[in-house]
């Protein structure tokens, strides 16, 4: 008992003072707080996505027949999909393809996955005329129908399929567009928001009050632009696990903090970064990231939250949060915080993914205060979990260390 209030004591010198104590809790919201209100997305540009994925598909195929009727071998272009190809401007915010294609050429090395990726554009023609759709498994099972063109794996067929994202990303059309959709849903939300969808049927208004869930958690769907929202809340806190969620939900953090929480399970799907992006340009939401102070944790969940990831570059415009800010936890709070004893050494695979951070990560590389985190983290030699402040007590992430970092949110790592 005499350790935390050590460690309390050294925590708030760097604030006023504890902003929580155990024995009071604030009201559910502020009664001047003001409701904001946004709602469904506008298309891109006004245009009707719908017949431009349709004519895309129809132009790539026409090119096809017609280099195919002239006895000249048929090809097809799309982005280069990995961290070298691409570039990132802290002005813009996310990452962006530098502009390095590849190009596909109907010949004897390439005929099978020519012909898939034709395939597999020929389904999506069918589902966006029909308005159906199909989960990526159910695309990998559709191609056993496909003869010697079948897919061995499913991750064979989730490439092409990103292939032909990127082919026809340049007009917008994005994997959701051609219908599409991912096996897993998004994150869990639980909080100040209610968001408004509507019968798929009657048109009739669905409202979904994220603060009267109960036990249980809004989920986000698969694809959220037609969704409208409501809030009163001062800003959303993105959560790596789900265990951290279940007790911030489980003691109503966020009706003690007035804010949104977002349970990101791991890396965030792109259902899950659209929502939380959706929620910070349309209601001006701050969005904090809370995720495990370890190499995966920041250079791959958060720093794909923020700016997207290499792989899906040419979509990062629209699945990101460029403003979202890094809360922790950080190398620092393991010493600030007294957590040297409930850390774990770095894994051979941790210090490989930082030091390839440092060294290829165009993102790091902008900010000094990250480069002085990751070398700091390398230097230690330790990582922590979001449960390891459980050593103070079950609860103090809740009473101490969130209210002592959201006091200092203009510090927090960009």
């Amino acid at each position: 008992m005499a350790a935390k209030k050590k460690v309390v004591k050294k925590v708030a010198k760097k604030v006023t003072k504890k902003v929580v104590k155990k024995t009071t809790k604030k009201t559910v919201a502020k009664k001047d707080a003001k409701k904001r209100t946004v709602g469904p997305a506008e298309k891109i540009g006004k245009k009707d996505l719908k017949s431009v994925a349709l004519i895309s598909i129809e132009e790539v195929a026409t090119e096809v027949l017609t280099e195919a009727k002239k006895g000249r071998l048929p090809q097809m272009s799309m982005p280069q999909r990995n961290l070298a190809n691409v570039t990132y401007d802290p002005k813009k915010g996310f990452f962006e393809l530098k502009g390095n294609m590849k190009t596909r050429t109907l010949d004897v090395n390439s005929v099978k996955t020519f012909a898939q990726t034709l395939r597999l554009m020929s389904l999506a023609q069918d589902m966006v005329g029909d308005d159906d759709f199909a989960t990526k498994r159910e695309a990998y099972y559709v191609s056993k129908n496909w003869g010697e063109a079948k897919f061995n794996e499913q991750r064979e067929s989730d490439t092409v399929l990103d292939d032909i994202e990127g082919m026809f990303s340049v007009k917008d059309v994005t994997r959701e567009i051609l219908r599409f959709v991912p096996e897993e849903h998004g994150g869990s939300v639980v909080g100040a928001l209610t968001v408004i969808d509507r019968d798929p049927e009657t048109g009739a208004e669905i409202r979904s009050d994220c603060a009267a869930m109960g036990s249980g958690a809004y989920t986000v769907p698969s694809s959220v632009d037609h969704l409208g929202f409501e809030t009163t809340a001062e800003f959303i806190i993105a959560i790596e696990t789900g265990g951290m969620f279940q007790r911030l939900n489980h003691h109503r953090y966020w009706r003690t903090a007035n804010c949104i929480l977002v349970e990101m399970g791991g890396v965030p799907t792109r259902a899950t970064r659209r929502f939380v992006r959706r929620l910070a340009e349309g209601l001006k939401l701050p969005v904090y990231a809370f995720v495990d102070c370890d190499p995966y944790g920041i250079c791959n969940i958060y720093r794909t939250l923020k700016v997207g990831s290499g792989q899906a570059a040419h979509v990062n415009k629209r699945f990101c949060v460029p403003t979202a800010t890094y809360l922790g936890v950080t190398p620092q709070d393991i010493i600030d915080f007294g957590l040297e004893d409930a850390t774990h050494p770095l894994l051979p695979v941790d210090i490989k993914r930082a030091k390839d951070a440092l060294k290829n990560d165009p993102f790091f590389q902008s900010y000094p205060k990250w480069k002085k985190a990751l070398k700091q983290m390398l230097t230690m030699g330790v990582r922590a979990e979001q449960q390891a402040f459980a050593k103070w007590g079950l609860n103090f992430v809740i009473e101490e260390y969130l209210p002592v970092k959201i006091k200092q949110a203009k510090k927090f790592l960009p």
